[in-house]
């Protein structure tokens, strides 16, 4: 009886240990912007956010100078989803008196399908706070480790 429980405790330890945290990046380089975004997910129940981390450059001539480079952590993500290999992410960088009191909200919807490894989907950037408000939206590519 003694060796089934220590057998079962450790059948349970080994899958405890199967279940890995789920790591997603995605990026985008087009004529508007290039930005990259890393996030981990915990893998039990409810998906906690680990981490997330990224930087995004304004490509566009008419982009508002004063953001230049946006470096982004986890204080930047307010909004996260990861279920079923849906990816959802919103990020909004408030770069205050050295932005020119401008902001960045970025979305970046994406959809991995039968677990593949490399998936696409789309981003939204709007900029608001300086003389007009601009937008902009394109491709994105994604993968998970």
């Amino acid at each position: 009886m003694h060796r089934f429980i220590l057998a079962f405790a450790a059948l349970l330890g080994a899958t405890e240990v199967a279940h890995a945290d789920s790591r997603f990046f995605c990026s985008a380089d087009d004529k508007n912007v290039r930005f990259t975004v890393e996030s981990g997910f915990k893998a039990e129940n409810g998906h906690v956010l680990n981490h997330f981390r990224g930087a995004l450059i304004l490509k566009n001539e008419t982009a508002p100078q004063p953001l230049g480079r946006i470096d982004l952590d986890s204080d930047s993500l307010t909004n996260h989803w990861s279920h079923a290999g849906e990816l959802r992410l919103e990020v909004l960088y408030d770069g205050g008196k050295a932005a020119g009191g401008q902001t960045a909200n970025l979305i970046v919807s994406a959809e991995q399908r039968n677990n593949a490894k490399a998936f696409a989907g789309t981003y939204e950037l709007a900029i608001e706070g300086g003389a007009a408000p601009q937008a902009f939206n394109g491709k994105v590519s994604c993968g998970s480790k």
